[in-house]
């Protein structure tokens, strides 16, 4: 259902009981599922795909260009997934020629002012707080938090059910599982809180646990940090999470807290 004063493209998608408010723009190649509520002063631009009983706050902009200089104009789209909650004022970009998508999964919360740039991809029920920046081609696991009014450089990663702390510069990879925090950015310890509202097992913490301690506390170097976790913690999916991403980064992982080096945070006092 549409109401007076917005701009609706005919050749738009609109799926069954949408809500769409006074003063909103939705462009031609657009699609919008059931459910979904488009608040006022909103703006929904070619590429955008957006799912199931989403809910778009006042004064965001779903898939606009780049703000890439490479970008020509090339075909590509910003994906919305169900029930996803897009708050004040969020500005998502759509893909260039380098995925050629911007993904923003299903169950996840993008509060107001957070910018999500081209051809990044955010998991499902992840929380994105309020002013977090994300550069180009960042990756956000599912289940992960990032706190409000931090960066993420361009091409980092952050693993499935990570917590980074508020105002941090994220520059290298974030492991999942774990909590970040400090300048500059270091590992604090396994997000347990986290996992356990998630229903991990307490043997599957402790399990987690033993991984990240050999990571990050016995003092080795990546490389050997895998050896010797793939040696002597058995096998599991958590376990095989951790080193594939260990594996798998370009730009290495954030180091771990020194207690001799790094002024401990307030909270830790």
């Amino acid at each position: 259902m549409d109401k007076p004063l917005n701009i609706i493209h005919p050749d738009s998608k609109i799926g069954k009981n949408v809500v769409i408010e006074a003063f909103s723009t939705i462009q031609a190649d657009v699609e919008i599922g059931e459910g979904t509520w488009i608040g006022p002063n909103v703006t929904i631009m070619d590429g955008a795909r957006i799912g199931r009983n989403c809910k778009i706050f006042p004064g965001a902009v779903i898939s606009a260009v780049p703000q890439d200089l490479k970008f020509r104009g090339e075909d590509s789209f910003a994906k919305i997934g169900d029930n996803s909650i897009i708050r004040e004022c969020v500005t998502v970009n759509r893909g260039t020629a380098a995925k050629g998508r911007t993904i923003v999964g299903s169950n996840t919360m993008l509060m107001a002012y957070v910018h999500v740039a081209h051809d990044c991809f955010i998991g499902n029920n992840c929380i994105l707080v309020n002013s977090v920046g994300l550069a180009g081609e960042v990756e956000v696991g599912d289940f992960a938090i990032i706190g409000g009014m931090t960066a993420v450089h361009q091409f980092c990663r952050i693993g499935a059910h990570a917590m980074v702390g508020g105002a941090s510069k994220v520059r290298k990879d974030v492991p999942p599982f774990i909590r970040a925090s400090r300048e500059p950015l270091r590992y604090v310890g396994i997000n347990a809180i986290g996992l356990r509202r998630r229903n991990f097992s307490n043997e599957t913490v402790y399990a987690i646990q033993d991984v990240l301690r050999i990571l990050y506390q016995k003092g080795l170097n990546t490389s050997q940090a895998i050896e010797k976790i793939l040696a002597e913690i058995p096998q599991s999916t958590e376990r095989d999470t951790v080193v594939d991403f260990v594996r798998g980064s370009a730009r290495g992982i954030i180091k771990g807290y020194d207690p001799e080096t790094d002024t401990p945070d307030e909270d830790d006092a």
